[in-house]
């Protein structure tokens, strides 16, 4: 078994592909024994009734099945949920006191990746650490023994009616929703209907192929036939789905596409004016615009490493009812449990606009204007991104102000920064940068070019591109 699949917060690898002789991280064997680990790990420190869900990937359910074999040979009890969004995979978890849960998913990966999210009880992340102690119990061949059980659950009634009791939209709106064939398509028509919304359902069919376009919203180049809906049915909002329901990106009535970190903004100001003082989370990549937006509105802003499990544990250790994620991850604990949801935060926002007799470009007119780059990544072995990532923060640590929380995120002056991380869940560096215009932006993302092209492992494809190409 390749070691390097167990990540920082996840499990991930490529998955095997039933026509192809290829070899891959992830085949029903492998998987097999990762239940196998994973059900004598939950078994052991928390319990042996499980939740299990598995998104609409290629290589599921038959990975799904064969990991809830070895789940069920240790002992523990398996209700499975079927194919569902992750995000109902921890509500089923904390709704109906399970001891733990699994996802069988990549999230927004490539089709030909899958992979395992794993959490405890009321869906704390088993991650770091403990996804390491999960490896050791596979290589030393360390299981609980037993005949578990197997069930099956509908879990969505009892998610629609927790959502509906927490979010009430003031006026009917129109709403085009792209569900990218994840896993998320089912359950597009029934949730914004039942929110009181007009709907224009857009690829609701599940299909691991991804035949439209890649399940990620955080980049534009997946939000075009969107955009292009939202205009011609003159719809108030455009949402976009990732491939396993837990990240969101939002279009406007204009076609506009919104960085994550200005959604957050949104929900955070809606948030401080019931809850002042409160902390708000978020991880190394955000715009400068939020971080002062959380502090006038009364706020306490808090950054964090990036990945669910990070930000899921910070929010419980610091009491914080609101994070997010410039990929699209939004977490909620206000009258919730605290994990990332995607059709909770697509909620929230309609919420907030069904309040305002605004448009929704107007509830952000008025937010300070800064060039960006979205976040770039920059292919780089997993062997040896942790090094480079390394020497970079050592180059610049000692000529600029920085924070190294997460990788490096430089501060060029106290308006331009620019970050670079490893990413958790893919052989790349992430790369972002924010300034005041965008010729200084250009400058302090040569600065940082001049040292990553220190280290020829770097695919910097990006170098010569201009930044509309980005």
């Amino acid at each position: 078994m390749n070691p390097l699949i167990f990540r920082a917060y996840d499990i991930r690898g490529i998955a095997f592909k039933p026509e192809s002789n290829q070899p891959a991280d992830l085949t029903p064997e492998t998987i097999e024994l990762i239940g196998k680990g994973a059900g004598t790990y939950l078994k052991r420190h928390f319990g042996a009734r499980i939740a299990v869900g598995h998104d609409c990937r290629l290589s599921n359910p038959e990975l799904s099945d064969a990991f809830i074999k070895g789940l069920r040979s240790t002992g523990c009890n398996v209700t499975l949920i079927g194919m569902t969004p992750t995000p109902l995979m921890f509500f089923t978890v904390c709704r109906f006191n399970f001891d733990g849960g699994a996802a069988i998913t990549a999230s927004h990966n490539p089709k030909e990746y899958n992979g395992v999210k794993l959490v405890g009880h009321m869906a704390h992340s088993i991650y770091g650490d403990d996804l390491q102690e999960v490896l050791k119990l596979i290589e030393s061949n360390d299981f609980e023994e037993g005949e578990g059980t197997l069930e099956e659950l509908d879990v969505f009634p009892a998610y629609l009616e927790k959502i509906l009791s927490i979010v009430h939209l003031e006026r009917p709106l129109k709403v085009v929703a792209d569900a990218g064939n994840g896993a998320s398509g089912p359950f597009v028509k029934p949730f914004f209907e039942s929110l009181g919304c007009e709907l224009i359902p857009l690829y609701c069919q599940p299909d691991g192929s991804f035949p439209n376009h890649p399940a990620n919203p955080e980049e534009k180049a997946n939000m075009l036939d969107l955009i292009k809906s939202v205009k011609e049915n003159k719809a108030d909002l455009g949402i976009g789905f990732d491939g396993d329901g837990d990240r969101v990106g939002i279009v406007d009535e204009l076609g506009n596409h919104y960085s994550a970190d200005l959604l957050l903004l949104l929900l955070a100001e809606d948030l401080l004016a019931r809850l002042p003082n409160s902390k708000i989370i978020f991880d190394v990549k955000v715009s400068q615009v939020l971080i002062d937006g959380i502090k006038k509105a009364g706020g306490e802003p808090i950054m964090s490493k990036t990945g669910h499990s990070f930000i899921e544990s910070k929010m419980k250790e610091i009491g914080a009812p609101l994070a997010g994620e410039i990929s699209g991850h939004m977490f909620f604990a206000e009258n919730y449990y605290g994990f990332d949801d995607a059709f909770l935060a697509a909620a929230k926002l309609l919420e907030i606009l069904s309040k305002s007799n605004k448009t929704f470009s107007k509830l952000l007119a008025d937010t300070p204007k800064t060039c960006s780059t979205p976040e770039i990544k920059t292919p780089c072995p997993d062997t040896e991104k942790f090094r480079i990532v390394d020497q970079i923060t050592n180059a610049f640590t000692q000529k600029y102000d920085c924070i190294t929380l997460d990788g490096v995120r430089v501060s060029f002056d106290d308006k331009s920064w620019g970050a670079v991380r490893c990413s958790n869940t893919s052989p790349n560096l992430t790369l972002r940068f924010e300034a005041p215009t965008e010729d200084r932006l250009k400058e302090i993302m040569h600065l940082m070019l001049t040292e990553l092209k220190k280290h020829p492992e770097l695919d910097l494809w990006w170098a010569d591109k201009d930044l509309s190409e980005l």
